[in-house]
């Protein structure tokens, strides 16, 4: 791997933090609207935004519009676990730090480990079992298991929103070895999760400012930015080289967290965000050393 597409990837890697760090911004700027009604807007962007590179990147390589034989089962699947993904988030983020949500959905390369070994039988080694527990334990902190159900609820509605894009993360490897265009597994995502949306939008929807429709549709561009940003370096470089700067999402939040709602994480949280960034870097350095053996 050329050194040049090692630091593009970092920087596309970054980028896709960034912007992913924003989405979250922006959509608890939005204000007390339905989360599903967020999400529709965040969705219907990405989806127009992917639809249009799609259609052009066909025009070059006519293969980007084909489901390959065997394959629609998996799209499926992944869109499915995708869109548990991001209501969970959404819904996270309405009621939480944003940078306690943004760490409960950091939760998915765990979680991807899991699917892995239950969709795609890849045998987990001892360090990723260790990895999958501990990771466990410092989501704990952050969700602050109580008895006060009401209290904990978005913690662990979060916490399934980050199984959900870990799920979804297998199935988009699953994919690949099926050769589907990223920018259609986007595009049939966006799609799909838009459509699951639409019955609540209708039933609940709520009327909005025309600050509030901006910061909506500023989330579906932060999050478009993310989505491409982060599909962009992993075609770029290897999971094993630069997974461990999408952590740098929980420091963008947490600090947009501060400077746009004043919000400080407590101290359990703090505890539970070392515990399971410590954990993916000894996870990041096992498998770099691992590989290179």
């Amino acid at each position: 791997m050329k050194e040049e597409n090692l630091k593009r990837g970092i920087a596309l890697i970054l980028l896709s933090s960034l912007g992913f760090a924003l989405m979250g911004m922006f959509v608890r700027a939005a204000g007390d609207i339905p989360f599903m009604q967020k999400t529709l807007f965040r969705n219907a962007t990405a989806f127009f935004i992917a639809l249009f590179i799609l259609i052009r990147t066909s025009k070059k390589d006519k293969d980007a519009l084909k489901i390959p034989k065997g394959s629609l089962k998996y799209l499926i699947l992944r869109s499915t676990v995708g869109s548990i993904g991001i209501f969970g988030n959404f819904y996270a983020i309405d009621h939480l730090n944003i940078s306690d949500a943004a760490m409960l959905n950091k939760m998915s390369p765990f979680f991807s480990l899991l699917a892995s070994f239950i969709f795609l039988a890849e045998k987990p080694s001892l360090c990723a079992i260790i990895s999958l527990i501990t990771a466990f334990t410092g989501a704990l902190f952050i969700i602050k298991p109580s008895f006060e159900f009401t209290q904990v609820l978005p913690a662990l509605v979060g916490f399934a929103g980050g199984a959900g894009a870990g799920f979804a993360y297998a199935f988009v490897r699953k994919l690949h070895t099926y050769k589907v265009n990223g920018f259609l597994i986007i595009t049939f995502f966006s799609a799909f999760s838009s459509i699951l949306a639409l019955p609540f939008f209708f039933l609940c929807y709520t009327p909005m400012t025309a600050k509030q429709l901006i910061f909506l549709c500023c989330a579906g561009i932060s999050a478009a930015i993310g989505q491409f940003g982060i599909t962009g370096a992993y075609f770029n470089a290897p999971s094993s080289k630069i997974s461990i700067y999408e952590y740098s999402q929980i420091l963008f939040s947490a600090l947009l967290g501060f400077l746009a709602f004043a919000q400080i994480p407590d101290i359990l949280s703090i505890i539970g965000y070392t515990i399971i960034i410590s954990t993916a870097i000894i996870v990041f350095i096992y498998n770099s050393t691992h590989n290179q053996s």
